[in-house]
């Protein structure tokens, strides 16, 4: 079974995530649609995408695709994945998945009600690497898990002409904050339990820096620092009470090294699209008839958004 995906968005990530599909044996690109037309059409041209959609509403129509991919800016996340799935349609929707717990709580619901797949797309938590990373963990090779640190530098951000404006779901922490938030989530099978912070904002626009502290019903921390003020090294470490894991530039590099006492060992796996693995999990899901993935769980999703609109509440009360 071929899985069809019609494409939501012109986004600088579209090209990454088709090039993803294109890799799977058991996935074609079918459809794409944009704000505006020129662009999907542009886009289709140069991706070979067959058919192209003057408004989101005419590719849901389409009987042929499988699942619809969003990437729209942020804030539009929740009403095209609502209007994807009251039109019966799957869904893989671009991270942050929404902007609040009421709207994620909605989509989920919504879609068992029509009895379709939804996911949020966390393409770190399905690398082969990242199921490694698990494996140890839950075998001990680290002992037990007690502090997880994050620091995430995007220098560039300036790139995204929305990112400064909060309502549109700009700002550091809803930009980047669900990557290593899930990843922590995933890797060590934690529940969040408390969660404090600080931010920095200039005078009407969104937050540039943020720094995250998370308290795990399990007994460790996790602590997350992402900056668009400053370079650094981008990196994500897990500490144990035998070792610790060091994963640079965790949500693409294919690499991590363990360290033991004295013993430093590096684990690689390579591949070509950082989409690839991702897709293949929709795709397996799909031909299931799951309506959820068993990986990036609903209820995973959910507590990550719940705990950036808390951030939020509180930086802005």
């Amino acid at each position: 079974m071929t899985i069809k995906y019609g494409i939501i968005s012109t986004a600088t990530i579209v090209p990454r995530f088709v090039a993803g599909i294109v890799e799977c044996a058991d996935a074609e690109v079918w459809a794409i649609a944009a704000r505006e037309q020129k662009k999907a059409q542009k886009m289709a041209d140069a991706l070979k995408i067959p058919h192209v959609y003057a408004s989101y509403a005419e590719l849901f129509l389409d009987e042929e695709i499988d699942v619809i991919y969003i990437a729209t800016y942020n804030r539009a996340h929740y009403a095209v994945a609502k209007e994807a799935l009251l039109a019966g349609k799957s869904v893989l929707l671009e991270k942050p998945f929404t902007l609040t717990l009421d709207e994620a709580e909605d989509l989920f619901a919504l879609a068992q009600a029509q009895g379709v797949f939804l996911m949020e797309a966390q393409k770190a938590l399905f690398y082969p690497l990242t199921q490694t990373i698990k494996t140890l963990i839950a075998d001990g090779e680290i002992g037990e898990v007690k502090y997880l640190d994050c620091r995430m530098m995007h220098t560039n951000a300036d790139h995204i002409p929305w990112f400064k404006d909060l309502a549109s779901g700009g700002g550091a922490l809803y930009g980047s904050g669900s990557y290593p938030i899930e990843y922590f989530q995933y890797v060590t099978e934690g529940k969040i339990e408390e969660v404090a912070g600080t931010a920095m904002f200039s005078p009407d626009e969104s937050d540039s820096q943020c720094d995250v502290s998370i308290l795990f019903k399990e007994g460790f921390q996790g602590h997350l620092l992402i900056s668009t003020l400053f370079e650094g090294p981008s990196e994500l470490t897990i500490y144990g009470t035998k070792g610790r894991i060091h994963l640079p530039d965790f949500w693409k590099k294919q690499t991590a090294t363990i360290i033991r006492d004295q013993s430093v060992e590096e684990i690689t796996y390579a591949h070509q699209s950082e989409f690839v693995f991702e897709i293949a999990h929709v795709n397996q899901c799909l031909q299931e008839g799951l309506q959820a993935s068993p990986i990036a769980t609903p209820d995973m999703t959910m507590q990550c958004v719940e705990l950036v609109e808390k951030m939020y509440q509180q930086w802005l009360s």
